[in-house]
């Protein structure tokens, strides 16, 4: 999968995904330091959220349309998402920013008129969100497009990941990532299961990644080494600023210590290699050898006694101690000298 300029593979670095979603808390002018701020932290790509409180919902005070038991609380699902949308009009110069600072950029769609917006703006992805991902109609609509799509399954059963998957290549479109995500908002740590990125990679042989709530950096470098390519995480300038989201995205000091943690995590996991560093064949020095540990003169008999396994590791290995046991020294040895066979009748 290759996402502008960044290709993403089992052996390509983890792509890091900041999402401004509400996080410009209605300021275009927040909107933009984010984005350099997302820049200085590390982060990749910048990703937005395309939709009005219109073409997700319908204004409704019913009880189907409150939200209940979450950090929203109190409003319906139109009051929360004509506070948290990113206005069109901005995306145009949102993106010139995001260019501007290097970072790639694309967005979330929830309806077709937003694909077709984006497909103006010419993104080079697209990610299709967690409670989205039993909108097929949608999924297929955007995989059409013959962009990478990244499908989240925070809400997803094994059936909803399949029809997602199916709806993708149905269209022709074999681009496609999976992101483990708890949609909690925080998510608790408890229900991570970052086993499943695995799992999810073996069982569809997909790119898979990360789409994290949880508070802090540990869920992201577990994710890291379970071989996630892809993490997103919420990010804020600061989470005084308030808004929908504030409680579980990263500032920029929080997002660019995540960063390093895990490239450092991406440096520890490595290769499958047997073969020594030149650093590891110089600790070898330290290793056990066979040493002679008394003063021994010539024809006398190698015992436990005036032979041992010892540090360092210049002598004879230690597997041959049971061999040489009872043996003869042909030559007067002093204490301390690195046993070899040469020095055995």
């Amino acid at each position: 999968m290759r996402i502008k300029n960044f290709e993403i593979n089992n052996e390509s670095q983890v792509f890091i995904i900041a999402e401004l979603s509400a996080n410009h808390n209605g300021s275009i002018e927040t909107a933009k330091e984010t984005i350099r701020a997302a820049k200085r932290s590390g982060a990749n790509c910048i990703k937005f959220q395309t939709y009005t409180a219109d073409t997700i919902t319908i204004n409704s005070k019913k009880d189907d349309f409150l939200i209940k038991g979450t950090i929203w609380e109190g409003k319906n699902l139109y009051e929360l998402y004509k506070e948290a949308y990113t206005p069109w009009e901005w995306h145009e110069e949102l993106f010139k920013v995001a260019e501007e600072e290097g970072l790639i950029y694309f967005s979330s769609p929830f309806d077709k008129t937003s694909v077709d917006f984006l497909e103006n703006l010419n993104v080079p992805a697209y990610k299709i969100a967690s409670f989205e991902i039993t909108d097929i109609p949608l999924i297929e609509y955007v995989a059409s497009k013959g962009k990478p799509i990244i499908i989240s399954t925070g809400i997803a059963t094994i059936e909803d990941i399949e029809l997602a998957l199916e709806a993708c290549k149905r269209v022709g479109n074999h681009e496609i990532a999976i992101l483990k995500c708890t949609s909690s908002y925080p998510a608790p740590i408890e229900e991570a299961n970052m086993i499943m990125v695995k799992d999810l990679k073996e069982k569809y042989n997909v790119i898979t990644g990360l789409s994290d709530h949880t508070i802090g950096s540990t869920v992201p470098v577990v994710a890291t080494c379970f071989g996630a390519k892809i993490i997103e995480k919420h990010f804020i300038l600061d989470r005084s600023i308030g808004g929908p989201d504030a409680s579980f995205s990263m500032n920029e000091h929080e997002f660019k210590e995540m960063v390093q943690k895990i490239r450092d995590a991406e440096k520890a996991i490595g290769i499958v290699d047997y073969n020594l560093t030149k650093k590891q064949l110089k600790g070898k020095d330290f290793s056990r050898s066979l040493y002679i540990v008394e003063n021994i003169k010539k024809g006398e008999i190698l015992t436990e006694k005036n032979i041992r396994s010892i540090r360092p590791g210049y002598g004879l290995h230690p597997k041959h101690l049971k061999d040489i046991l009872g043996k003869n020294i042909n030559t007067d040895v002093e204490k301390g000298t690195r046993l070899s066979l040469d020095l055995i009748d």
